[in-house]
């Protein structure tokens, strides 16, 4: 088991759970108001489903494509929901239990394939409809500009030092996050049950849990912090690339000398249910945005790779992450 401060954890889950449930709640009003397939289907109106609180990485891919549909006119209306909650799994729920419903999607990613083996609330990719991956984002290693630590290896150095005293903040349980800094403990000799972790509901969170020198680095999407970067407040040490990203002027851990390298990809997924007709015309939206000059401007802005791919090809796909993350969540004990 991985060490967790008891106190702040509970106090901040219980903020957690209270936010999904409101959150959940009015999201469900609008679509109750708004969405479904009586308004002509998802060419005109289309309900976009961000898996998470207003300002993280879900919800940024879900509004940079509400964006980009509507600037290049695939669809003529999009809104956008949010339903946080449990990397992800509470919306997961949710459009499972909406079958046939083929004006909604949902943005999924690489958090979700954790939350789902952890959460153990039984709904999985295998009851929903897998419809496009659109792209790739890079998890990042930061901590505050006053920090004493100048380089990955300063930071490894003290953490190796005193392992529970070195609390790492980052996304939800299980979360991409999560993996990253427990694949980073165990490449640097760490072992990772000792791993400090503490888990918060989004990317901004994790920046003001920095900033006020609650936790002594923190790990989320490289966008998370990117502002807060430019700005001279905070300083990445490492990003969970392959290779380095064009515009990211920050090592790979790869580079580095740690085998640690984990993209966040980020797709969409439809409700059961849908028929042949109904999941063709998702995929067409899906393939229309990915080959848009406005998706293209998006990808460049965020510092997104292109990893579009749809059909049996994304079903493959996330049948091989599940079982990739599957081995790494057993190896790191969680």
């Amino acid at each position: 088991m991985f060490t967790k401060r008891p106190d702040p954890r509970r106090r901040t889950l219980g903020r957690v759970a209270y936010a999904a449930v409101v959150s959940l709640l009015v999201s469900l009003a609008v679509w109750d108001a708004g969405s479904g397939d009586s308004g002509g289907g998802a060419r005109t109106h289309l309900t976009l489903m961000a898996p998470a609180a207003p300002g993280g990485g879900w919800d940024l891919a879900a509004r940079e494509s509400q964006q980009a549909l509507r600037g290049a006119a695939i669809v003529n209306n999009v809104e956008v929901v949010n339903v946080p909650g449990a990397a992800g799994t509470i919306g997961l729920s949710q459009i499972a239990q909406r079958g046939g419903e083929s004006s909604l999607m949902m943005i999924t990613g690489a958090v979700m394939v954790g939350g789902i083996e952890l959460s153990g609330n039984g709904t999985t990719f295998e009851d929903v409809t897998p419809i496009a991956r659109l792209a790739d984002d890079y998890g990042a290693v930061v901590v505050p500009a006053d920090s004493p630590y100048r380089t990955l290896e300063d930071l490894l150095d003290a953490w190796r030092q005193d392992p529970h005293g070195t609390a790492i903040g980052g996304g939800s349980i299980g979360g991409t996050d999560h993996l990253i800094a427990g694949l980073l403990a165990r490449e640097a000799g760490i072992d990772p049950e000792q791993l400090n972790y503490i888990a918060y509901p989004g990317g901004g969170e994790v920046t003001t849990s920095l900033l006020s020198h609650t936790v002594v680095a923190g790990v989320s999407g490289y966008n998370d912090f990117s502002d807060q970067i430019e700005a001279g407040r905070m300083r990445a040490l490492a990003l969970s690339a392959d290779d380095p990203v064009d515009g990211i002027d920050v090592p790979t851990f790869v580079e580095q000398g740690y085998d640690v390298s984990l993209p966040n990809w980020r797709g969409l997924l439809a409700p059961p249910g849908v028929n042949e007709e109904q999941r063709a015309e998702l995929e067409e939206i899906a393939t229309e945005l990915a080959r848009s000059p406005e998706w293209a401007d998006t990808l460049e802005r965020n510092r997104w790779a292109d990893s579009f791919m749809t059909g049996d090809e994304f079903e493959a796909f996330l049948a091989d992450e599940t079982g990739r993350v599957h081995e790494i969540i057993e190896e790191l004990g969680l």
